[in-house]
C-alpha cells in the first residue's frame, strides 16, 4: 500500500512538473511572438511619422526659399534626400536619409534665425512647430523600436528562453536605429 502511495506522488510529481514545464514553454512561446509583433509595428509608427514629415517638407522648403537663397545647397539637399527617402528599401538606408534630412532640417532652423521676417510669419513659425513636434515624436519611436528590439536580441539569448527561440528558428538579431556621427554633431551655420 506504502509503495502504491509513493508511486501516485511521484506520478503527480512527475505530471505536475510536465504540466509547468508545458505552461513555460508555451508561456515562452507567446512571449516571442509578442516580441517579434512589436519590432515591425514600432518600425512602422516611424515610417508614419517620417511620412508625415516628408509631406510637410515641400511647405516648409516653399516657405523658407526665398530668404535662403544663399542657402540652396542646404534646400537641395533636403529635397534629394526626401525623394531619396521614398525610395529606399532598407532600415538602413531608410535610417541613413533620415539622418540627413534631420541634419538639414537642424541647419534650416539656424539659418532661419538670421531673418526676423521669416521667423515672424506664421506659416513657416506653424511649419517648423510641426515638423519640430514630428522629430520630437520619431524620436520617441525610435527609443520605442530600440527598447524593442534590445529585448527581443536579448531575451532570444538568455537560457533557457534561448531553446524556444531556436525552436521557433529566431536565432537572428535585429538591428537598433542608430544616428549617425554627422546626426549628433553640432550644426554647422555659416553666414
Amino acid at each position: 500500500m506504502a509503495l502504491v502511495l509513493v508511486l501516485i506522488a511521484l506520478l503527480v510529481v512527475l505530471v505536475l512538473v510536465i504540466v509547468i514545464l508545458v505552461a513555460w514553454y508555451v508561456g515562452t512561446y507567446n512571449a516571442f511572438v509578442q516580441l517579434k509583433a512589436d519590432i515591425p509595428k514600432s518600425l512602422s509608427n516611424i515610417e508614419v511619422l517620417l511620412k508625415q514629415r516628408h509631406d510637410e517638407l515641400p511647405k516648409l522648403i516653399a516657405s523658407v526659399k526665398g530668404y535662403l537663397k544663399h542657402e540652396k545647397s542646404t534646400l537641395e539637399e533636403l529635397t534629394k534626400a526626401r525623394t531619396a527617402w521614398m525610395r529606399a528599401k532598407t532600415l538602413e538606408q531608410k535610417a541613413k536619409l533620415d539622418n540627413q534630412i534631420s541634419g538639414a532640417l537642424k541647419t534650416i532652423f539656424a539659418v532661419a534665425e538670421n531673418y526676423p521676417q521669416l521667423r515672424a510669419s506664421e506659416n513657416f513659425q506653424q511649419l517648423q512647430q510641426r515638423i519640430s513636434g514630428l522629430e520630437n515624436e520619431l524620436a520617441d519611436r525610435r527609443e520605442f523600436y530600440n527598447d524593442s528590439v534590445t529585448t527581443f536580441n536579448v531575451r532570444i539569448k538568455q537560457f533557457p528562453a534561448n531553446i524556444v527561440a531556436k525552436n521557433m528558428g529566431l536565432n537572428q538579431e535585429f538591428q537598433v536605429f542608430k544616428a549617425s556621427g554627422e546626426e549628433t554633431s553640432d550644426v554647422d551655420v555659416k553666414f
